[in-house]
């Protein structure tokens, strides 16, 4: 069957709740980085604003961000740390058009497909059927891969298993990833499994560990450092295979934040935790499927720059979705825990899925 987007339902602003709504207040604040008493905070859902009488939309939304009223008269979300003196920041609680704020919550859903009030196994655990979410994501990709932007976001697992990280390399080199996130583990395990061709000192395939192992990973930071980028030391030493790789071969940006546990780091990793969160979110902003891989924390941290929607160039309204796969069920329900209620649990061996993804594709090679 061929993928299609799921159309998205405006809401009908001629009903009375909108049509007799007051106009969004919006107060100006008198210093840096605040925010004024009651402020409006952001979601990952559509967000409409009265103004002048009209309801306008919040593009580029994300959770726990607030709404600004620009001189233009556009409406921008901005971080609390990005709020300037001088900002009209919207005030108001309510999300039900009484404050002339109203959260969609329902755009994509498909009222014709009612639910059971009482029905098993509506949670997603080690014991869901998983067949059905590969089913869709094969076709999802297939079409994201020519009409949408695919962002990854991966831990260091992948790297320490040869044929997840060629799974992964060939999905790369067939345009199946636009963007990818991570962090400074990821990178050099990677990088060491194609220069040492082990993962913190054991081999990628056997598992075997090598003699004076434990060197190879920070003898791998230390190599690129010498060469002052990942590009040059993959010229340079004649890297041919890896994630890593083929992000740079094929021109695939990448962004590596930093964390308190890093050794080295690579030279692209971002120390400044700001300058990353950024640097992610310039990604996020052209994202319209995200896919988390064994990594909680860089997994929250993208599900909340993450909106359930994208305004497209042509004003057209698109959902953005949002998987999220690792073994741990905890990983899994954390994400929705944290406000990320659109995405969809995988919970299985991350490695085993990026390989199943690869073949169900058809970019595997034995």
């Amino acid at each position: 069957m061929s993928f299609a987007l799921r159309p998205y339902r405006h809401p009908d602003f001629d009903q009375p709740c909108f049509r007799d709504a007051p106009d969004a207040r919006f107060v100006v604040v008198d210093r840096d980085f605040y925010a004024p008493e009651g402020y409006h905070a952001t979601a990952i859902y559509p967000e409409y604003f009265k103004i002048d009488g009209k309801w306008q939309l919040a593009p580029e939304s994300r959770m726990d961000c607030v709404v600004v009223h620009e001189p233009d008269g556009s409406l921008s979300v901005k971080e609390f740390r990005n709020l300037k003196k001088g900002d009209a920041i919207c005030v108001g609680r309510t999300e039900d058009a009484s404050e002339g704020i109203y959260v969609h919550t329902t755009g994509f859903y498909d009222p014709s497909k009612g639910g059971e009030a009482f029905a098993f196994r509506q949670g997603r655990s080690r014991e869901t059927a998983f067949s059905v979410d590969y089913d869709n994501l094969y076709e999802l990709l297939e079409h994201e891969k020519r009409h949408g932007n695919i962002v990854w976001v991966m831990g260091p697992a992948f790297a320490f298993d040869a044929d997840a990280r060629k799974a992964f390399g060939n999905l790369i080199a067939n345009g199946y990833c636009h963007a990818l996130l991570a962090g400074n583990a990821l990178a050099t395990h990677d990088l060491e499994g194609a220069y040492k061709k082990t993962a913190l000192g054991q081999d990628i395939y056997t598992q075997e560990t090598m003699y004076n192992g434990h060197y190879n990973h920070i003898d791998t930071i230390n190599r690129v450092r010498y060469y002052g980028s990942i590009p040059a030391f993959i010229e340079a030493e004649g890297i041919d295979n890896g994630i890593i790789y083929n992000c740079v071969k094929k021109n695939v940006p990448f962004v590596l934040c930093g964390s308190i546990r890093d050794d080295g780091p690579l030279p692209e990793v971002y120390a400044d935790v700001y300058a990353g969160q950024n640097a992610m979110r310039d990604c996020i902003r052209k994202a319209t499927t995200v896919i988390t891989m064994a990594t909680t924390l860089h997994s929250i941290a993208t599900g909340n720059m993450t909106p359930s929607f994208r305004v497209l160039p042509d004003g057209t309204i698109r959902e953005v979705y949002f998987y999220c796969v690792d073994i741990a069920e905890f990983a899994v329900n954390k994400l929705a825990d944290r406000g990320s209620l659109s995405a969809k649990g995988i919970v299985t061996n991350a490695q085993d899925f990026i390989v199943n993804v690869a073949k169900g594709l058809g970019v595997w090679d034995e």
